[in-house]
C-alpha cells in the first residue's frame, strides 16, 4: 500500500501540472509577483513541508497545484519509521489530499479547505494519555475534515502558511501491552472527532 501511495503521488506531481500547460511565459514565473499575484499569471506549482510535523520526528513533503483562479489541489504525506528506547514508537504513514478555496487569489491570503486522509499506525509508550503510555496500538484509519488557513508571501519563490483543521477518522486497531512482542489483548474500531490538521508550512514555488 505504501508503494502504491508513493506511485500515485508521483503521477499526480507530473500529470496535474502538465494538464495546466507545458510552457510558461515570463509573466507566469515566480519572479513576476511580489506582494500580490495576478490570478491568471501567478504561480502554479509548489513543494512544501510542515515544520510542526518535523517536530514530531516525522519527515513530510507536500505538493500544491493551481486548479483555477481561486482553487488549488493540496497533497501532503508523512512517514515516521522510528522506534526509540524502551520500544517507544510513533510509527505511521499518512496521506492527506485536499482542495483549497482562496478568498482573493490563489497562494495568497485566506483560504478554506476540505481534505481526506488515510494511513497506518503503530504507536505506543508515548504521549500524554495513559493508554498510549501503557499500551501499543497498531492499525489503520481513514476520514475527512475541513480547515482554515492563511498564506504569506516571503519572496518571489518562498511563502509561509498556517493552517488548522478538524474532522473525523474511522480507526481499526489491535491493542498490545507496551512490551515488545506482547500478546494482542483487544481489537476494535474507534470513531475519532477532533483536530485533523495543524501546520506551519514553508513553500517553494517551482513555477
Amino acid at each position: 500500500m505504501v508503494r502504491r501511495t508513493i506511485s500515485i503521488l508521483l503521477v499526480l506531481a507530473w500529470a496535474v501540472p502538465a494538464a495546466l500547460g507545458q510552457g510558461i511565459s515570463p509573466a507566469d514565473s515566480p519572479e513576476a509577483f511580489s506582494g500580490s499575484r495576478p490570478a491568471l499569471t501567478g504561480p502554479k506549482f509548489a513543494v512544501k513541508s510542515n515544520a510542526l510535523y518535523w517536530a514530531s520526528a516525522t519527515p513530510n513533503l507536500g505538493l500544491e497545484v493551481a486548479l483555477g483562479r481561486r482553487t488549488t489541489l493540496d497533497i501532503v504525506g508523512g512517514w515516521n519509521p522510528f522506534t526509540w528506547s524502551d520500544n517507544k514508537k510513533w510509527k505511521h504513514w499518512l496521506v492527506q489530499p485536499g482542495i483549497r478555496f482562496w478568498t482573493c487569489e490563489r497562494f495568497n491570503g485566506h483560504f478554506v479547505g476540505a481534505h481526506l486522509h488515510g494511513g497506518e499506525f503503530n504507536v505506543g509508550g508515548v504521549g500524554p494519555l495513559r493508554t498510549l503510555k501503557d499500551n501499543r496500538y497498531e492499525g489503520w484509519f481513514y476520514g475527512a475534515g475541513v480547515s482554515y488557513g492563511h498564506q504569506w508571501i516571503l519572496s518571489s519563490r518562498w511563502s509561509f502558511e498556517l493552517e488548522a483543521g478538524v474532522g473525523y477518522a474511522r480507526m481499526r486497531y489491535d491493542k498490545y501491552p507496551c512490551e515488545k512482542c506482547g500478546p494482542r489483548v483487544k481489537s476494535g474500531y474507534y470513531n475519532y472527532f477532533g483536530p485533523t490538521k495543524l501546520s506551519a508550512t514553508f513553500m517553494f514555488f517551482l513555477w
